[in-house]
């Protein structure tokens, strides 16, 4: 019994010059410039900074622009892949995140003043981590 062969059209590369690709600088970059526009003519509008937040986070998640600027951020030499490191760990987000909870509760409660010294303590704790973590890179 004879078997017959299925024919395959041949692949096409990745990199043809009709394939169109998100990342491509030619569409980021425009995307970007957007973004950072839109943001600074909607303050100087005084409009609500939630919403430009919302906006901003909203087209940036679906253009995939934030992640292009990461990787824009890990070609600089030594300490690009490291600061790329330290941006994407979850604890520092996630004590950020835990650090506005806490500061919007308290400030509804009064005590906005503690707050300031807390929030800068918090600061001053997570730009501790980021510089032990760079020179334990180096070390």
């Amino acid at each position: 019994m004879k078997q017959h062969r299925v024919r395959r059209p041949p692949a096409r590369p990745v990199d043809s010059d009709r394939s169109w690709h998100w990342q491509d600088w030619k569409q980021m970059l425009p995307v970007a410039v957007f973004i950072t526009g839109f943001v600074w003519w909607g303050l100087h509008q005084g409009w609500d900074v939630k919403m430009l937040a919302g906006v901003t986070v909203l087209v940036g998640l679906v253009s995939g622009v934030f992640v292009w600027i990461m990787g824009l951020i890990a070609l600089l030499p030594v300490v690009g892949p490291i600061i790329v490191k330290v941006l994407s760990f979850g604890f520092i987000w996630l004590l950020n995140a835990l650090g506005y909870i806490i500061s919007f509760v308290a400030i509804r409660r009064g005590y906005s003043k503690d707050v300031l010294t807390y929030r800068g303590l918090t600061m001053a704790l997570m730009i501790g981590i980021v510089i032990g973590y760079v020179i334990a890179q180096f070390i």
